[in-house]
């Protein structure tokens, strides 16, 4: 199904990681994504291209026929990526996937293509545009609502500003899953905080200048992400049509 506002199918970039995983009598290393990102492109209008993780030097090639790019949720970013110490409760380091997606956001922002990045995606878009992160939120804001469940998605509640695309697509509020225990903290250049929650960490950035960058710390593709997906795809299929 083409994209609703264009009537264009743009082929999307997801991001994926390299996991040991265990089906049927194997027992691998594989790349793998939770379906739920690819679903979310394909009803929206896009054809969804996993992009596993490869040399930096990959990243622009990859880019090649991708008319937009999405960045996924996953592990911790490597703090030595903006200058920190390791916390105690940050977890392992993770250099292939930090080198090839931050070589992936470079590339589709020097093509000025839509990004959509996703809880770690927006935290290593602000990394890779000079921002920092703050390690463990529980220390900061004093809780664990952005995390409240080990293996599922709680829920709460962010604040929109006005005039911006997410508020075109939210509008004042919005009811998000979450589950991160890091969060933004120095803006990276050109980022412009959009979102926040109630103890006030920034929930979502967008990028001046660009064609469609959007960073939502929340996962819009396993609850209340429909329009958020679609506002996407449209501006992908914009891209095609350049």
């Amino acid at each position: 199904m083409p994209s609703r506002a264009t009537g264009v199918s743009p082929r999307v970039g997801l991001s994926t990681y390299r996991e040991r995983a265990a089906w049927g009598v194997w027992n691998q290393v594989v790349d793998l994504l939770p379906a739920s990102y690819a679903d979310s492109v394909l009803h929206a209008g896009g054809v969804p291209l996993l992009l596993p993780p490869a040399d930096a030097a990959a990243a622009d090639v990859a880019l090649d026929g991708v008319h937009g790019l999405l960045v996924a949720g996953g592990a911790d970013v490597d703090p030595a990526n903006y200058g920190a110490q390791r916390d105690v409760h940050t977890g392992a380091p993770r250099p292939d996937r930090d080198a090839w997606e931050s070589a992936l956001l470079r590339a589709a922002l020097a093509r000025d293509l839509p990004v959509l990045a996703v809880c770690r995606g927006m935290q290593l878009l602000n990394v890779v545009l000079g921002g920092d992160l703050v390690q463990h939120l529980p220390d900061v804001v004093g809780t664990h609502v952005h995390c409240p469940t080990v293996g599922a998605h709680g829920r709460h509640s962010v604040r929109v500003a006005g005039r911006t695309a997410l508020a075109e697509v939210f509008g004042a509020q919005a009811e998000v899953a979450t589950h991160h225990h890091q969060g933004v903290g120095r803006l990276g250049a050109g980022l412009q905080a959009v979102a926040w929650a109630y103890d006030g960490l920034v929930e979502a950035v967008e990028m001046r200048g660009q064609c469609w960058v959007l960073g939502v710390q929340w996962h819009p593709e396993v609850f209340a992400g429909e329009d958020l997906f679609d506002a996407f795809i449209a501006a992908c299929a914009a891209a095609a049509l350049r």
